[in-house]
This record gives structure tokens, sequence and C-alpha cells, in this order.
């Protein structure tokens, strides 16, 4: 069994963005103060909108923090990697995966039988030595 802490939101259709904040904001003050909260709090905020807005289906949000990481792993019923668009200054969007990819250490897009997992992981950082 895993010790590490984690939080997993599965009912979809019952939870929104604003949930899925809630409890990723509960979650890192909990298990993992060290993390950048606004940072981590907008790549959730971009998943769940991707996944809300680009699929037809289910989502599952996945928070995993070790003593020195931090995971944070949407599932969503879409076999479609997200696609960087071209940011519209007028309104349009394409802003969000540029976030991603900016904000966390590592994004990685990996199939899975129903759909993909997009995983996004922090690397604590290091203590300034004296």
């Amino acid at each position: 069994m895993n010790a590490e802490p984690h939080v997993v939101i599965e009912e979809s259709p019952c939870r929104d963005i604003a949930g899925a904040r809630r409890a990723t904001a509960e979650f890192l003050l909990q298990h993992c103060d060290w993390a950048d909260l606004d940072a981590v709090l907008l790549v959730v905020s971009e998943l769940v909108t991707n996944a809300v807005r680009h699929t037809a289906g289910w989502w599952r949000l996945h928070l995993t923090a070790g003593q020195d990481t931090l995971v944070v792993e949407m599932d969503d019923s879409s076999p479609l990697p997200p696609v960087p668009r071209e940011p519209d200054f007028t309104g349009g969007g394409g802003f969000g995966w540029h976030m991603v990819l900016q904000l966390a250490g590592r994004v990685e897009v990996c199939p899975l039988p129903d759909g993909k997992r997009v995983q996004a992981t922090w690397i604590r950082p290091m203590s300034p030595s004296c």
C-alpha cells in the first residue's frame, strides 16, 4: 500500500472547477505546503477546464504528495492529447496549455485504455546552503 497522501475527485459530473480548486488547496495546505499554491491551482483549473470543455465524458483528478514531489494527474475520457494553440488576445483562448507547460516542473501525457492521463509534477525546491 502506498503511504503517500493522496486525494481523488472521482465524480466529475457532480464536481466543478471550483470544487477541484478547493480540494486541491486543502490538500496542498495539509500535505504539500512547499508547493506554489497559485501555480498548482492554475494548472488544476486549466486541466479541469480542458477536460470539461474538450471531452464528452468523465474526468478524474488525483493528487499525490511525496516528501519532495507533488503529482497532479488528470484522467479524462478523450484519447486525444492536448494541442497547443496560438493564443488569441481578442478573447478566443489558447493560453491554458502553454501555462500548464510553463508552471509545472514536468508534464507528460499518457494514453489510458479509456482515455488519457495528463500528469504534472513539481519537485520541492532545494533550500539555499549557508
